[in-house]
C-alpha cells in the first residue's frame, strides 16, 4: 500500500494568485511578453502597450519636465516602464511619469521607487480611461501623490489634481489656447496645443 501524504492546502503553492491576492513577488513572475502588468490592492491589472501616439505625447512631457528639473535641480524624473511600489496598495503600479523631488530621493531604490511621487503624469488611451480616472484616481490620492496629471489627447485637455488632505481637488482642466500650471512646480508650464499637436 502506497502512503499518501497531502499537504495542507494552505501551503500550496497556487499560481495565478486570485484577484485581491497579487503581490510584488507575484507580479515579478509575469511574462515580458510587451503587455503593462499593474497590481492596486491586491487586483493585476493588464493592458497592451501603447500606441506610437501615446508615446509620442509621454516623450514630449518627458523632455520638457526633464529639462526644466534638470535645470533648477529639483530632483528626478523617470517615465515608464518602472516599477512604483507603495506598500501594500500598489506593488506596483507603472505611471507614464513622474516626478520625485530632491528632498525625497530616498525612495529610489535600484529596481523599483519605494513611496508616492510628488507628480504623476497619466496620458489616456481609450482602453484606460476608466482605470486612470476611477482605480487609479483613488489609489494615488490614498497613497499620498501631492499632484496628479490626466492628459487626454483626444481633447486636448489636461486635468491637473491637487492633494487637499486625503482627497484630491481640481486645480484646473487646460485646453488647446491654455498653458498648464502645477503647484508642486510652481514655475513650469507647457503649452497644451504642443502636446495636442503630436496626438
Amino acid at each position: 500500500m502506497t502512503l499518501q501524504i497531502t499537504k495542507p492546502e494552505s501551503r500550496l503553492q497556487r499560481w495565478p494568485p486570485q484577484q485581491g491576492q497579487w503581490t510584488y513577488a507575484d507580479y515579478a513572475r509575469l511574462p515580458d511578453n510587451g503587455f503593462r502588468y499593474e497590481v492596486i490592492r491586491g487586483e493585476l491589472y493588464m493592458s497592451p502597450a501603447p500606441s506610437t501616439r501615446h508615446q509620442a505625447v509621454v516623450t514630449t512631457l518627458v523632455l520638457e519636465l526633464y529639462h526644466f528639473v534638470r535645470q533648477h535641480k529639483l530632483g528626478k524624473v523617470f517615465t515608464s516602464p518602472i516599477d512604483v511600489v507603495i506598500s501594500e496598495l500598489a506593488t506596483p503600479v507603472q505611471p507614464d511619469l513622474i516626478f520625485i523631488s530632491l528632498e525625497r530621493l530616498d525612495i529610489v531604490k535600484k529596481q523599483v521607487v519605494e513611496g508616492a511621487p510628488d507628480l504623476v503624469v497619466e496620458v489616456l488611451s481609450p482602453g484606460t480611461v476608466q482605470y486612470d480616472r476611477q482605480t487609479k484616481f483613488y489609489a494615488y490620492a490614498e497613497a499620498g501623490v501631492t499632484e496628479y496629471w490626466l492628459v487626454d489627447p483626444d481633447t486636448c485637455a489636461i486635468d491637473i489634481y491637487v492633494l487637499r488632505g486625503q482627497a484630491y481637488a481640481l486645480l484646473g482642466t487646460f485646453g488647446p489656447d491654455d498653458q498648464t500650471q502645477s503647484e508642486v512646480l510652481s514655475d513650469f508650464t507647457v503649452a497644451v496645443s504642443d502636446i495636442c499637436s503630436l496626438a
